[in-house]
């Protein structure tokens, strides 16, 4: 979604290159913003970012693209606002910005929680379903649907019933078409390509899917440790996330996966995505 912002807003190009040692740091801070992987990702651009989850280059992104244009353009696809499904008690999760922190906190936006932003950091706050229901966004091009429970609608009295109807938004312009092929098929790799996060899945499936892996930090660590996963108490590890849509080329299901404490979205919470998919292609069949 942030690349997405970064392409609309003139911000990057498909062609823009970074360069990924590792890190990142801001002008006259010492401090590093690390990327998952200590080596880094070499030169990388937009759809290398994807597939291998670069985080640098997502914070350099996110630094020239500012909180409140990626604020303003990720609340297309409706995060930090409910999504009106037919539950009660739906939180609307925190989209922030700087006018969020300074009416919520009473304080100003600093840069580096811009950086954090960019990868899903600092005070973000998605539930499940929204993100669910942004991938469903992204994988119908900008057509927006309330997701529901409820399937149909009947009466006690007699036997008929009605399915419940999609209540389907227009078409938003979110982004044009040249860049929604781009970020799909950059999605497509992270699960078909060699280098791809969540390659594990690809194996045996019939069609292509497009797919996305994050990890959700739970406390952060000191600038001279590292983070190793079995010297943290499991409810302080990062949760694994992975969001996919398939069949990729004609969409019929979007999923979101997270894994409290889990760890890797590649090995953990993909493998969970794929067997939700699979099942529901399996009962499709069987219908």
């Amino acid at each position: 979604f942030v690349g997405l912002a970064g392409l609309e807003n003139d911000i990057v190009t498909t062609d823009k290159r970074t360069f990924c040692q590792g890190w990142f740091s801001l002008k006259g801070d010492d401090h590093k913003y690390r990327d998952w992987k200590i080596r880094g990702h070499g030169t990388t651009t937009l759809e290398k970012a994807i597939i291998e989850s670069c985080d640098v280059y997502f914070y350099d992104l996110s630094l020239h693209l500012g909180i409140d244009a990626m604020s303003d353009y990720l609340s297309h696809f409706g995060l930090g606002k409910k999504t009106g499904i037919d539950l009660p008690g739906e939180l609307s999760g925190i989209l922030p910005s700087s006018h969020w922190k300074r009416q919520k906190k009473g304080l100003p936006w600093y840069t580096g929680e811009t950086l954090i932003s960019g990868i899903g950091q600092g005070y973000n706050l998605t539930t499940p379903l929204q993100l669910a229901s942004a991938t469903a966004t992204l994988a119908s091009r900008g057509l927006h649907s309330r997701p529901h429970l409820v399937k149909t609608l009947g009466s006690s009295l007699n036997s008929e019933s009605a399915p419940m109807a999609l209540e389907q938004e227009d078409r938003h312009k979110i982004a044009s078409d040249e860049h929604w092929e781009y970020m799909i098929e950059a999605m497509v790799k992270t699960v078909h390509s060699i280098h791809g996060t969540a390659r594990s899945i690809s194996k045996g499936v019939p069609f292509k899917i497009a797919g996305k892996t994050g990890t959700a930090q739970v406390f952060g660590i000191k600038q001279d440790e590292k983070y190793v996963k079995e010297d943290i108490a499991e409810r302080l590890r990062d949760h694994a996330l992975f969001i996919a849509f398939a069949p990729a080329d004609k969409p019929e299901i979007a999923v979101a996966v997270i894994v409290e404490n889990g760890g890797s979205g590649g090995s953990v919470a993909a493998p969970v995505a794929r067997k939700i998919i699979d099942q529901y292609m399996a009962s499709k069949q069987s219908s």
